[in-house]
């Protein structure tokens, strides 16, 4: 019979990569571009000063009032973040736009041209 190992073991979201910290969240929002596809809108802060890139995903109680749900689609943003290829040294901020749960392949689409979108400007 074959163990099952929990997810954070397998695909792990260390803690370089999380965006955290009122000062850098607070420059993001002020100096970033913003825009939006699909159900997310995003703001991107490039450089970071950084070798690598830092994630913060949103998804607000004005849409989903349960918890289980928010967590999930945070979830699917962030495997639909590990998938892409790294953007190196860049800042960016997913915020869910939408009241209804979209599939996880949505979502990726998504992720994946806004990221399209970053790598061309």
């Amino acid at each position: 019979m074959q163990t099952m190992e929990p997810a954070a073991q397998r695909h792990p979201f260390p803690k370089a990569e999380k965006l955290c910290g009122k000062r850098d969240i607070g420059r993001l929002i002020a100096g970033g571009r913003w825009g939006g596809h699909g159900c997310l809108r995003f703001c991107c802060l490039s450089p970071n000063g950084l070798d690598h890139s830092r994630l913060l995903v949103s998804v607000p109680k004005k849409f989903f009032k349960r918890a289980v749900k928010r967590n999930l689609l945070k979830r699917r943003i962030r495997e639909a973040w590990r998938l892409e290829p790294d953007l190196a040294g860049c800042d960016i901020l997913f915020s869910y736009n939408s009241s209804e749960i979209r599939s996880s392949a949505q979502i990726r689409a998504d992720v994946a041209y806004i990221l399209d979108e970053i790598r061309s400007r």
